[in-house]
């Protein structure tokens, strides 16, 4: 039987010990794609058409699993150092795409769909209570939600917590280049048809759903220290009964308040911590959930991008002397992008610090001149190219 939670103690044993501190080398990603079918690109493909066609392993250890909206998921095995977690990710993503487009449908790398409504079509008791969730908090968590659910798609990067030593400093540098990466990596201008006057709406609508949950920490905080207080601070979205099914939890009750007034779990809070979603997670590694899909081959850049910036310690020092003016202005990197000059100086200055030719293409054809492949499509977007066309990716960015 589960033990009992009842203090702030308990919840940050609890956090701590499911941290694995090591060494840090161990990489991993993971990739949301749009699933689109050509012949009709304005409605989504159904789940069982989607679901027949995919493979049911990968060569290279990915997992495939499909997100609310129809979204494809790959999720790379672990890899000693990001050339091969990229290399891995690269050959099962190629594998998928061939099933596909066997029977017409391409995988799309955008962080928003361009096109078409959120309809969710992944139906589970989690995504119940979720949708029930946002949308009884009202604007602008009612819209958001379904958005966030169906509509948007990210290349997330896991990265070792690090030792005992240097797990604090590692996520406080995984913060503090958040902003800069997100205006460099920015691909989700438009939804629903729409520019929404952001060059990453993805992580806009991901800031708009519920702060209790979504916000960036305190950077003064460590990751137990971090996540104990979100933890104990965001209110419940769904809890599991005795079965293991979840149910909607009772409105507005935050799991703190429930430690000191029910009874709860470490199963509960396990789950609990489940339903957070901060730009960093801390999973036992640290997940960073900030940034863009981008189309191929532009979502490896981002992931050695952002592996180099934790890992290599040359690198790492670079950017974060690079980003200290930017710090904490993830509204204005989602908004602006690179186009606001000190978040593009930020931004190359990350970049550059990897020491890549293949970042060092990126920089040249993108960030230095003050652009992401958001403004790409964009200038598609304002020129009159269908909406068709933008969501297969039929615009210059996908090259």
């Amino acid at each position: 039987m589960s033990a009992r939670v009842r203090t702030r103690d308990d919840v940050a044993a609890h956090v701590d010990a499911a941290v694995r501190y090591a060494t840090p080398g161990t990489v991993g990603a993971e990739l949301e794609l749009l699933c689109v079918d050509r012949a009709a690109p304005g409605v989504r493909p159904p789940l069982d058409r989607v679901a027949a066609l995919l493979p049911g392993s990968l060569p290279g250890g990915s997992l495939l699993t499909t997100e609310p909206g129809g979204q494809v998921e790959l999720s790379s095995a672990p890899a000693v150092g990001a050339a091969a977690a990229v290399r891995r990710l690269a050959e099962d993503l190629a594998v998928v795409r061939r099933a596909l487009d066997a029977d017409g449908i391409s995988l799309v790398g955008q962080g928003t769909d361009p096109l078409r409504p959120p309809v969710r079509l992944l139906r589970t008791p989690r995504y119940d209570c979720m949708e029930a969730y946002f949308a009884a908090a009202g604007e602008p968590s009612a819209s958001a939600g379904p958005a966030m659910m169906c509509s948007t798609a990210a290349v997330q990067v896991s990265l070792d917590a690090g030792t005992r030593a240097d797990a604090a400093e590692r996520w406080q540098r995984a913060h503090a280049i958040g902003p800069a990466l997100v205006a460099a990596f920015a691909s989700s201008p438009l939804l629903d048809g729409r520019a929404t006057g952001w060059r990453s709406t993805r992580q806009r609508i991901w800031g708009a759903l519920d702060p209790s949950r979504t916000c960036a920490p305190d950077p003064s905080l460590g990751p137990v220290e971090a996540l104990t207080e979100l933890a104990l601070t965001a209110s419940l979205l769904a809890v599991r009964d005795a079965d293991g099914v979840c149910r909607a939890a009772p409105r507005g009750l935050t799991f703190g308040r429930w430690m000191r007034e029910g009874a709860p779990t470490e199963a509960d809070l396990g789950y609990h911590l489940t339903t957070l979603f901060p730009p960093v997670r801390l999973r036992g590694w640290l997940e960073l959930r900030y940034l863009d899909m981008l189309p191929d081959p532009h979502w490896r850049v981002a992931v050695l991008t952002a592996a180099a910036l934790l890992d290599d310690p040359v690198a790492a020092d670079a950017a974060r002397a690079a980003c200290a003016p930017v710090e904490g202005r993830w509204a204005d990197a989602a908004r602006l992008g690179v186009t606001d000059p000190e978040l593009q100086r930020a931004a190359v200055g990350c970049l550059t610090a990897v020491g890549s030719p293949v970042v060092d293409a990126y920089v040249e054809r993108w960030t230095a001149r003050g652009r992401s492949p958001a403004d790409d499509l964009l200038d598609a977007h304002t020129a009159g190219r269908p909406p068709e066309e933008l969501l297969l990716g039929l615009v210059e960015v996908a090259a």
